[in-house]
């Protein structure tokens, strides 16, 4: 008897565990489901990192009319690493725009090799700064950008500074912001790098993140000039109130670094801009 209740009480315990481990393996499943949108590390977020996502990409993106006249152009973060600045000039790259900041907590790792390198090879650069409405006032981060590579000087060879107003890579959409309160923090962030380098800054966005989280804002339209986000043959329709694109980001699969983009205009208007 004394056997039996042992043997008993062995079995009992060995159900028990197994009772254990099922949920944990069934945890364990789900964590790796690959329908489970993975949320990258703070600070990783780029230009145009949710134009696939949502936009996708049409058939030859970055198709031009025969009259027009552009100048190709490119945007780099830390993904790039040390970038390739004499390739990109000798393939016909013309300016760039690097990632210098991210909310008030990020500066790009690479930002002396990117910005100091496009400048040497002969490029006119800027500087752009990825939003994230919200963690802080958009006076904060403009604060933040201007005093970690996005002011401006008028030397002929500095654009003035971008803000990246996009897809949160890490949340809500719309940062958890009406359309009401997003306009309000990007005219914040708008009047204060104003204030801080005398020029009005870039919007760089995608038609559909800016009709669905601002409600298809024309407040910016007289004033900022705009960089325009679509991987297609054509820019399509823009944001309301701006009658044309300044810059448009075709692709982010284009040679040496990915993410390329025309200027509307020759190399005189690119140095118009830079010059205010």
């Amino acid at each position: 008897m004394r056997v039996h209740r042992s043997g008993t009480t062995l079995a009992g315990a060995a159900l028990a565990a197994l009772a254990l481990l099922l949920p944990l393996a069934g945890h364990a499943g789900a964590v790796q489901d690959p329908g489970v949108r993975k949320v990258p590390a703070r600070g990783t977020a780029s230009m145009g990192m949710g134009v696939l996502a949502h936009d996708g990409q049409g058939s030859s993106p970055g198709g031009t009319s025969t009259q027009a006249v552009q100048t190709e152009g490119v945007d780099v973060s830390s993904h790039q690493g040390n970038v390739a600045w004499s390739t990109l000039w000798n393939s016909g790259v013309k300016w760039a725009y690097v990632k210098a900041t991210e909310g008030t907590y990020y500066k790009n790792t690479y930002f002396n090799q990117q910005y100091t390198g496009s400048y040497n090879v002969g490029m006119i650069r800027g500087t752009y700064h990825f939003a994230t409405p919200d963690t802080t006032t958009g006076a904060a981060q403009a604060d933040y950008f201007v005093n970690n590579g996005g002011g401006w000087s008028k030397d002929g060879r500095t654009l003035p500074g971008v803000l990246d107003i996009e897809w949160n890579p890490y949340g809500a959409t719309c940062y958890g912001k009406t359309q009401a309160g997003m306009v309000a923090w990007i005219r914040d962030f708008v009047n204060r790098y104003k204030a801080r380098t005398g020029r009005d800054a870039v919007i760089y966005t995608a038609t559909s993140w800016w009709t669905q989280c601002t409600g298809n804002s024309s407040a910016f339209a007289a004033t900022n000039p705009l960089w325009i986000a679509r991987y297609a043959a054509s820019v399509g329709e823009l944001p309301a109130g701006w009658q044309y694109y300044t810059m448009w980001q075709y692709t982010s699969s284009g040679p040496t670094v990915g993410d390329h983009n025309h200027f509307n205009g020759d190399l005189s208007r690119v140095q118009a801009l830079a010059n205010g």
